[in-house]
């Protein structure tokens, strides 16, 4: 058998060109593993964030209809559940931040997840701000004026983060379903401008205490700033829908 030099380097450079084919394969099927797992550990946070705030919005409603009531103790006892839960959103949500400067530039949709996540934690904070602003007025304005009306805003406030609680939970099984909800929560943030406006001139007429004046329209501006957040976070979630 001829073992020329030329008979056994043509073997070996096929060798080390095939190796590093391997190498690249695995290291990108290694990558890819990464991505996968970093992907499903962000989104679960991310629906719990948001069913997080499904839960405050619920409390909220607790805490209005104590409102309605007259009743200050369990005014108090929502109040305080309420900020338990906002803790641990903020705590989702650097949760959140830490697994997506772990996994680096290897998430391709990063900055669009770190975006949802921060409007979930700012819708947090809006729920926040009207518990506060309601728990301050006098009651007996609310009760005699716009009973009715508010419990028709703290309605739609629980839809609106149904939807986008939803939203998240079909991300990853039926992403055409998170774009369809989208449209959903177009509406309602429509039909809550519409009912902003009219309370507030129904505000301006009825209500004669400039505190609780100015806490009540703190109050629906914070409503329909909140709606207005939902709807960012609706276009976050869609873009997730398209980059997953």
């Amino acid at each position: 058998m001829n073992w020329s030099s030329n008979s056994v380097l043509i073997p070996l450079n096929r060798i080390k060109k095939n190796l590093r084919t391997v190498g690249q394969y695995n290291s990108y099927m290694y990558s890819g593993e990464l991505e996968f797992q970093a992907k499903r550990k962000t989104i679960a946070i991310l629906q719990e964030q948001t069913n997080k705030i499904l839960n405050l919005s619920r409390e909220m409603a607790l805490m209005t209809n104590a409102i309605f009531e007259g009743n200050k103790t369990k005014m108090a006892e929502s109040f305080e559940r309420m900020t338990l839960i906002e803790n641990e959103i903020v705590i989702l949500r650097k949760q959140i931040t830490r697994e997506v400067i772990a996994i680096g530039s290897l998430m391709t949709y990063r900055e669009d997840l770190l975006r949802t996540a921060y409007f979930i934690d700012e819708i947090s904070g809006y729920i926040g701000g009207i518990s506060f602003r309601l728990s301050n007025i006098d009651p007996q304005v609310i009760r005699e004026r716009f009973e009715v009306d508010l419990k028709s805003m703290v309605d739609i406030i629980i839809d609106v983060i149904f939807k986008i609680n939803e939203m998240s939970r079909t991300l990853t099984i039926k992403p055409e379903h998170t774009i369809e909800l989208a449209g959903e929560v177009q509406k309602i943030e429509s039909e809550v401008d519409k009912k902003y406006r009219e309370m507030t001139i129904k505000a301006l007429d009825c209500v004669y205490s400039p505190k609780d004046l100015i806490l009540f329209k703190d109050t629906i501006e914070g409503i329909e700033g909140m709606v207005d957040k939902c709807q960012q976070a609706s276009n976050s979630f869609t873009i997730l829908a398209l980059s997953i």
